[in-house]
């Protein structure tokens, strides 16, 4: 293991990262802060705690981040702080110039891409399962443990011909990959109720920005089968989209008593004005979760 770091940090360019201070103390060097952070993700260590106590039983390691051995390591609160404080523009420049590097070394293109996101869940305890607190999944409860996070839903099975369903609060991880040899590309995190097909364009032109997706093969799930997103594909990049059918409309939806239809993920949609279609009158409905009248929600219908 200590090879493969040792490996990795040679390779890994953070020319973009300044390492000390310009004035004040001079502290630990921030080369070696982020390559430690990179072993807490590579170890699977879910707490900065782990990572002190793994680096002061792994001095080898410590080393290859870049830290002096003969003296003390950073303390929690060090990294607490410099994680508080480093703005994640940084590490998108060094994904950037690893990418590129890749790209000019041919083990990555962009001739054949994919998006997908994942769900983060925020670290509040109403997220846990085991917790009995009314209204915990209520958008108008903000944990008060994390006030950025927001509301969202995901699948709780892979099972196409399973619709469960799980809320959460929290961010979801957007993640262009290189299909081919499975590398990711560009990321972009947003908040939960985020949908992941507002978010797409902006990632391809993003990427297009540093790494040409031109007449690129764009591979996605039903969630982004929009129209835009086929369009631009098309029109400007001159490439094709791989995106299953997403059947919203296609079946007459399940009522509650009241009238009002429950969409795929299970929630009861509310009532969003109405509007005339060839001479007759519909009631729209939306989802719960929309926020703003500029959110797009894949669960918006009308009925007579």
């Amino acid at each position: 293991m200590a090879k493969f770091y040792d490996s990795l940090f040679l390779n890994l360019d953070l020319s973009s990262v300044q390492e000390y201070p310009v004035t004040g103390r001079k502290g630990f060097s921030n080369h070696a802060m982020v390559c430690a952070f990179i072993v807490m993700k590579c170890e699977g260590l879910s707490m900065i705690s782990d990572l002190v106590d793994y680096l002061n039983n792994n001095l080898l390691i410590a080393h290859y981040c870049g830290f002096d051995i003969s003296g003390p390591l950073p303390s929690y609160w060090t990294f607490d702080r410099f994680l508080i404080n480093f703005d994640h523009s940084i590490l998108s420049d060094i994904m950037k110039a690893q990418v590129l590097s890749l790209a000019d070394k041919e083990i990555i293109d962009s001739s054949f891409i994919g998006l997908d996101s994942t769900p983060i869940e925020a670290n509040t305890s109403q997220n846990n399962p085991k917790s009995f607190i009314s209204n915990k999944f209520n958008p108008a409860y903000q944990p008060k443990a994390d006030k950025d996070c927001k509301l969202g839903v995901h699948a709780a099975s892979n099972q196409t011909v399973e619709k469960k369903y799980k809320f959460y609060w929290g961010y979801k991880n957007h993640v262009l990959v290189d299909c081919i040899s499975g590398l990711p590309i560009y990321e972009m995190t947003t908040t939960a109720e985020v949908n992941d097909s507002t978010v797409a364009l902006d990632i391809l032109a993003d990427t297009h920005g540093f790494l040409s997706v031109a007449e690129c093969t764009f591979l996605a799930d039903k969630g982004y089968d929009v129209k835009n997103i086929y369009n631009q594909v098309k029109q400007l990049y001159e490439g094709e989209c791989i995106i299953p059918l997403n059947k919203r409309n296609t079946k007459n939806p399940k009522l509650l008593p009241q009238g009002n239809p429950i969409c795929e993920a299970g929630l009861a949609m509310w009532k969003d004005g109405k509007f005339s279609d060839k001479g007759r009158t519909r009631q729209k409905f939306c989802c719960p979760l929309k926020t703003s009248p500029d959110a797009f929600c894949s669960h918006s219908i009308s009925v007579v």
